[in-house]
């Protein structure tokens, strides 16, 4: 064999898609926020789960949120080239083709949908059917290019996780899962708008009309402000629902606090500040806004433990 078939060999064989390279396209780290707040959702249930129906139940969830993630890397893989966060994802860096993600996505949909309403109800399966047309349809194909509301009504994908949950335990919805729906909705847009804020030019350059590009930075930070108070308030009055108590208002007032401070902090910032200076804050709220949502919902874990009887409040 010459040495240029063994290069070209050796370049093929590097070329080829790894486990890895199929399980990124899965978005994991997005995963693992579906994961916990469906378990949350199904543990704050008034309800006992077996363990088995409980493991199956947010195995499939997280295999719909990660079909979700499959389908959306397929759809924005032109903007994902283009995008410095973006561009070594699975497609754009030539590692899987994108009919791959495609058949991947619809089969892990399909899947993920009828396990879930084999192994617990046909509700369940049928939110999270919707959840995965929401995101897929109705977020990426549809609003992300055309509104900077796009992260503001988009978000609603993602916090449909613990109402899963709940209708997979109980088979039906009241006003808890909903306040766990609302906690994660309003919490999503400050959070992304941080990430766009010290990514900017990445939207810039794809063409995505977030916050940031359609009506400018000193906009994008008030915004961030007036939805932190929006959630503030949210967060705390939870604590006097069925899923709340006295741990877990501990835990919000002591966030919401650090959360607003620097809501507050990023509101002041003068444009003219080094982009070094805006950047860290904005970087670091981002980072809090992560510990706050897993501190919230830890919260209501807990406060789920220790009311083995059902929702008893305070």
């Amino acid at each position: 064999m010459s040495d240029a078939s063994i290069n070209a060999s050796s370049t093929s064989r590097e070329d080829e898609a790894s486990f890895g390279d199929y399980f990124a396209l899965l978005k994991p780290r997005v995963m693992s926020l579906v994961v916990f707040t469906a378990f949350v959702g199904l543990l704050a249930a008034p309800v006992g789960v077996h363990p088995v129906i409980g493991f199956c139940a947010v195995l499939f969830i997280a295999i719909g949120g990660g079909a979700s993630g499959a389908l959306n890397m397929w759809w924005d893989a032109d903007i994902d080239r283009v995008m410095k966060r973006t561009k070594s994802r699975p497609i754009p860096a030539g590692k899987v083709e994108a009919g791959e993600a495609l058949s991947l996505g619809l089969a892990l949909s399909g899947l993920s949908v009828i396990m879930l309403a084999l192994a617990t109800n046909v509700l369940a399966g049928a939110f999270l059917a919707f959840t995965i047309f929401f995101y897929v349809v109705v977020y990426t194909m549809w609003l992300k290019r055309v509104t900077p509301q796009n992260i503001v009504i988009g978000g609603a994908a993602g916090a449909f996780p613990p109402v899963i949950g709940w209708i997979a335990a109980t088979g039906s919805m009241s006003v808890e899962p909903w306040l766990m729906f609302a906690l994660t909705f309003m919490w999503t847009p400050p959070h992304f708008w941080a990430l766009a804020l010290f990514m900017r030019s990445d939207y810039d350059d794809a063409g995505v009309p977030m916050l940031t590009v359609t009506h400018g930075r000193r906009s994008t930070r008030v915004h961030i402000l007036v939805y932190t108070i929006l959630l503030a308030v949210l967060a705390v009055g939870t604590a006097f629902s069925g899923i709340g108590g006295p741990i877990y208002l501990a835990v919000s007032v002591v966030m919401n606090a650090l959360f607003l401070l620097g809501a507050w902090k990023i509101s002041r910032r003068n444009e003219d500040n080094s982009e070094a200076d805006n950047f860290k804050a904005e970087r670091g709220f981002f980072k809090l806004s992560l510990l706050y949502l897993f501190l919230h919902f830890g919260a209501i874990l807990v406060e789920a433990s220790l009311k083995p009887y059902g929702l008893g409040g305070w």
